[in-house]
């Protein structure tokens, strides 16, 4: 008996109840913003503008109304918003900070950085850091103040206690003429931090002959003679094992940290 043909193969293969093909929908076009759409926007861009400009310029609700101070150990909170004359009342944003930090480090020599900022919605903050004295030099019979740095930034009529005294007394050699009195007297105050608690204690002044030759002044007669202000870390050390193996000693060099030498005077 013959097998289905071809057209009848066919046929069995379709089901008349089967799904019917999927036909793919049309994608909606994507609208560009109509003019008057694009005009509200505009306005509103501008309206949220102008309306921040009069907050922050126009308004009473962020003007400059206080000046905090924080960080200050002998000056006082007072002195310092005296030289920042801050100008009160005004916008806080149109307040010229880097103007009130000049001023700051102009009138107040002591004031070594001031961080000035905003705080919003009504104050200016002034966080102070003062020179920290490290040496004295006395001048016409005065006291001046000498900082990390060598800067001289407060005058005294009383010596401080516990800070040495610096006696510049620069030789004619070569190196006090290359290095000048500024970079001598640095030279110097480098000298003092970088001694051990004890004897920077008990050091009364510091003796500066050249960048080569500084000399330290203990209580009970003893000096150190120290040399320049390298390798000071290396000097420190050695001048700790000589004084505890000759702590009667009156006379300590550790200019040459490797080769000290130590004598009764």
């Amino acid at each position: 008996m013959a097998g289905p043909t071809t057209a009848q193969r066919g046929s069995r293969g379709t089901s008349p109840s089967g799904p019917p093909p999927r036909v793919l929908a049309a994608r909606p076009r994507l609208r560009l913003p109509r003019r008057r759409t694009l005009l509200l926007i505009a306005v509103a861009v501008i309206l949220l503008g102008a309306g921040a400009v009069w907050l922050l310029f126009g308004s009473s609700w962020l003007r400059t109304e206080r000046v905090t101070v924080a960080g200050t150990a002998v000056l006082t909170p007072k002195e310092v918003r005296g030289a920042a004359a801050v100008p009160l009342h005004t916008p806080l944003v149109a307040v010229d900070t880097g103007a009130i930090e000049h001023r700051l480090r102009e009138r107040l020599p002591r004031i070594a950085n001031v961080d000035v900022s905003r705080s919003w919605p009504h104050t200016i903050s002034l966080d102070v850091t003062e020179r920290k004295a490290e040496a004295i030099v006395e001048e016409g019979g005065k006291f001046r103040e000498v900082d990390a740095e060598g800067v001289r930034f407060a005058t005294d009529t009383k010596r401080p206690k516990g800070v040495p005294l610096l006696e510049m007394e620069p030789d004619r050699s070569p190196s006090s003429r290359h290095f000048g009195a500024t970079r001598l007297r640095r030279e110097a105050v480098r000298v003092v931090t970088q001694l051990p608690a004890k004897v920077r204690a008990d050091t009364r002044s510091v003796r500066v002959r050249s960048y080569d030759s500084i000399t330290l002044e203990l209580t009970g007669g003893r000096t150190i003679a120290w040399g320049s202000g390298e390798s000071g870390a290396a000097k420190a050390k050695t001048l700790i094992a000589l004084m505890k193996a000759q702590p009667h000693a009156g006379h300590f060099d550790v200019s040459a940290p490797s080769a000290p030498a130590v004598s009764r005077s």
